[in-house]
């Protein structure tokens, strides 16, 4: 990758560095690799973000009677194609 380089100084919250050392410290990168790479996987659709969210709704009882409903209109539909 040829890019100039040029430091800049920002100020972050005590919190938000301690968060970042330690992710840093999981790997060999440079604070502004890491960074980037927080910055690029924040915008980029992966099976790991997807992931995360899978099962938050289990236990909600909107969702369940959704899924209930769903269920027999599945079990009508397939036995018609049966």
């Amino acid at each position: 990758m040829n890019m100039y380089i040029m430091a800049k100084t920002i100020m972050i919250s005590n919190d938000v560095y301690d968060n970042l050392k330690k992710i840093k410290m999981k790997g060999d990168q440079s604070y502004s690799e890491v960074i980037r790479e927080l910055l690029q996987s924040k915008n980029q659709k992966t099976l790991g973000n997807v992931m995360k969210h899978f099962g938050v709704l289990k236990g909600d009882k909107e969702y369940d009677h959704i899924l209930k409903d769903l269920e027999k209109e599945w079990k009508q539909w397939s036995n018609r194609y049966a």
